[in-house]
């Protein structure tokens, strides 16, 4: 029980890793009714950024940490005012080509900057483990549920008790009615997309000390966080949340599980296609999600 117990934990994890990415595609199709498809690349740009504070001009994790956030958010607003904005009066599919544009522009550019060579990124939690209930946990583990969580909780604080998260929930669901009671709609959706971008950063500078930093480190985790976002709901915060926690523990305890016999077809290689299968079986079955809302227009 104490090792199905750890693998839960290393599972919520990742899962708040995939939480975060999640909860960026989210809070970006909620307000712009697109899938951003190079938030994970604008995830790995920015802990390129986090990695040449740290190890090429000396400046201590946390400090460079809150920079590249502030970086990032201004990035993300950014990216709107100058790609997304000028795009959005054409059709969807427009401005989802745009998105892959500057996920292959973003990816060249760190690899014109930075080189594709592996980097290690330091990590801000101690190497050690903690012993809670008789369950070894890592204490990187420990730390990356703490931050997930703890941003959520802001986040949610944000939009429920602060005027300008209320004017960005009115802007993303009724931009036509949020004007005429005096919200700056184009402002509010480029604070939509800084926050995307500031939740993608902490996705990426989490995962880096794991993975290494490279160009394409995101990519696979944006499958997952994408997979995250359907299994929740692609249009619900909390869905992001639960189908993000829900997906690293269960890849988690089938990675656990393959040591018997009855899973031992699971192998690490499936774990990114059982990410794609809960996409495309979500999409099959409930396409709106466990917490998604289904959408009726009359013909």
């Amino acid at each position: 029980m104490a090792d199905f117990l750890q693998q839960v934990v290393a599972g919520l994890a990742s899962g708040g890793i995939y939480a975060l990415l999640a909860l960026a595609l989210v809070l970006i199709h909620r307000a712009t009714g697109i899938i951003n498809f190079a938030q994970g690349e604008m995830a790995m740009f920015s802990t390129y950024i986090l990695w040449t504070l740290t190890f090429n001009h000396g400046w201590p994790y946390w400090p460079a940490f809150a920079f590249t956030l502030l970086a990032s958010f201004g990035g993300g607003i950014g990216i709107y005012q100058g790609v997304i904005r000028p795009n959005s009066r054409g059709s969807v599919l427009r401005v989802v080509i745009v998105t892959i544009g500057l996920l292959i522009l973003l990816n060249g550019l760190a690899q014109f900057i930075w080189t594709g060579e592996v980097r290690a990124v330091e990590s801000p939690f101690p190497t050690g483990t903690v012993d809670i209930g008789g369950v070894i946990v890592a204490w990187s583990d420990v730390g990356t549920i703490a931050v997930s969580l703890a941003l959520v909780l802001l986040l949610w604080l944000f939009f429920q008790f602060t005027k300008v998260g209320l004017a960005m929930r009115a802007a993303a669901v009724n931009p036509a009615e949020a004007r005429l009671v005096g919200v700056r709609v184009t402002r509010m959706l480029g604070l939509g997309w800084g926050l995307a971008a500031m939740l993608g950063a902490v996705a990426g500078m989490l995962t880096a000390p794991s993975l290494f930093l490279d160009p394409t480190m995101m990519q696979a985790t944006l499958i997952y966080a994408f997979a995250a976002a359907v299994l929740g709901g692609i249009d619900s915060p909390i869905g992001a949340v639960v189908g993000g926690l829900t997906l690293g523990v269960l890849l988690n305890v089938l990675s656990w599980l393959s040591q018997y016999d009855l899973f031992d077809w699971f192998t690490e290689e499936l774990r990114l296609p059982t990410a794609l299968l809960i996409i495309l079986g979500v999409l099959l079955i409930k396409p709106s999600g466990i917490f998604g809302r289904t959408e009726v227009r009359r013909v």
